[in-house]
């Protein structure tokens, strides 16, 4: 038998290359952050005082998402960025993990609300330059999460409701684009309604300052399935599709639905669902809206199936549209799951760095950031008509190219690997996003 050639023990391994660039592809978010001017919005909002870590506050901030894009869910990760001449492609400097994690420990609640008016004008600003929906209609998604930590050091970390020691955040998206329009951190034992209409009437402001002008919906599943929430729905004139808890009163109102107003709808059984609409008065409110049924019959060879038991999915809503199409698109809630998702395994949510929980709080809106800074360099960069792809597909494609930085008549050159699968599209990318005009001139007071 032939024995190997230890051909890789040959191999001599030097880290001498000063000109290597780690992460090269993250000159495409880098160049869309320098034109919509997102380190200088950190500067400007986030006074972090006589803090510790008051100094530079853009430069960690964009240190942070950029590490975050990278694929770094923990603070120390963000020392990959200071190799050799990465910090050439990022344009600007990059800071330690040690000063990172000075930095988000001098966050205040305070100071988390300045951060969220970066992340105001930030969504603002990239809408302006053709992500936003202008005066077409939204769909906002909005839901919750646990992140699970370990150890109860955590501030804040309580097991709640899944008997899971963590933090349990509030989260809206907006349907078909996968942004994340808001998110806020809260106590692991907080009911899911906590703090819900107050976080949603937020983020029905940002999205009109931000220049989204045509009919909203907000869909959410029966966790807000609670008055303050349609009330705060009606106050911005935001259209609701809730889904309902099976109450007594609400188990007799689908009841007295005819038989012959159930309408079959496609399901994986021939004749296993049906859809009906009634009204409802939910909440002991005066004020109807319709209440739209779904009904799946047992499985067969179910145990249920002996029986004459319906398996009952409602949901309040004062939508205009017909019954069947209302159904359809209130199930289509569950993409919001794909945004939490691309948030814990995309960027860095599945970890909570700090003991602190405004440093944990400063974290997450750093995470929604990074998040949708990657969605804006697909749309304006590849095209709103370019297929969807996840944070992880992004970094595979573009973001984490392995790259070389020289110089040349006092012209920098970045070289980047011969037959890269995506090249064509990298190279389409970036021109587009350097075309991009100037938005950095109006920052809010």
């Amino acid at each position: 038998m032939r024995e190997s050639s230890h051909i890789l023990d040959r191999i001599q391994v030097d880290f001498d290359d000063d000109h290597a660039v780690a992460n090269a592809g993250l000159i495409q978010p880098a160049t869309l952050a320098e034109h919509l001017g997102l380190r200088e919005m950190f500067d400007a909002y986030v006074e972090l005082g006589s803090a510790p870590g008051h100094a530079n506050v853009g430069l960690k901030a964009m240190t942070l998402v950029q590490s975050l894009l990278a694929g770094g869910d923990c603070i120390d990760d963000a020392n990959a960025m200071r190799c050799a001449s990465t910090a050439e492609v990022l344009g600007h400097g990059v800071r330690a993990p040690s000063t990172l994690g000075t930095f988000l420990r001098s966050f205040t609640f305070g100071h988390v609300s300045q951060l969220d008016k970066v992340f105001d004008e930030a969504l603002r600003r990239a809408w302006a330059a053709g992500a936003g929906p202008g005066d077409g209609p939204i769909t906002i998604d909005v839901d919750s999460s646990i992140c699970e930590v370990y150890g109860p050091a955590k501030q804040g970390a309580r097991f709640g409701h899944t008997k899971v020691r963590g933090y349990h955040p509030l989260l809206a998206s907006l349907a078909g684009t996968e942004e994340v329009l808001g998110v806020r951190l809260r106590g692991g034992n907080s009911h899911t309604t906590r703090g819900a209409s107050s976080f949603l009437t937020q983020v029905f402001n940002r999205v009109r300052r931000a220049g989204a002008s045509g009919p909203a919906v907000l869909r959410a599943d029966s966790g807000f399935y609670n008055h303050k929430v349609t009330d705060a729905c009606r106050k911005a004139d935001v259209a609701f599709s809730i889904t309902a808890k099976m109450s007594t009163g609400m188990h007799n109102a689908i009841l007295e639905i005819p038989e012959e107003n159930w309408e079959e709808i496609p399901y994986f059984i021939e004749g296993g669902a049906d859809v009906a609409e009634t009204t409802y008065r939910p909440f002991g409110q005066r004020r109807e809206v319709r209440l739209i049924v779904r009904r799946v019959r047992p499985t067969p060879g179910s145990q249920l199936a002996l029986v004459a038991i319906y398996d009952y999915h409602a949901f309040v809503t004062d939508r205009e549209g017909t019954t069947l199409y209302l159904e359809a698109d209130h199930r289509r809630h569950a993409v919001v799951e794909d945004v939490i998702r691309d948030l814990k395994y995309g960027v860095g949510l599945n970890h909570l760095p700090s003991g602190r929980f405004s440093a944990n709080a400063a974290w997450l809106v750093l995470n929604a950031l990074a998040h949708n800074l990657g969605r804006w360099v697909r749309r304006l960069g590849l095209g709103p008509e370019s297929p969807p792809m996840t944070t992880k597909t992004l970094r595979t494609r573009y973001l984490t190219v392995p790259g070389r930085m020289t110089s040349s008549g006092r012209r920098k050159l970045l070289h980047l690997p011969v037959e890269w699968p995506w090249e064509d599209q990298f190279n389409t990318c970036l021109e587009n996003l350097r075309a991009i005009g100037p938005l950095t001139t109006v920052l809010r007071a």
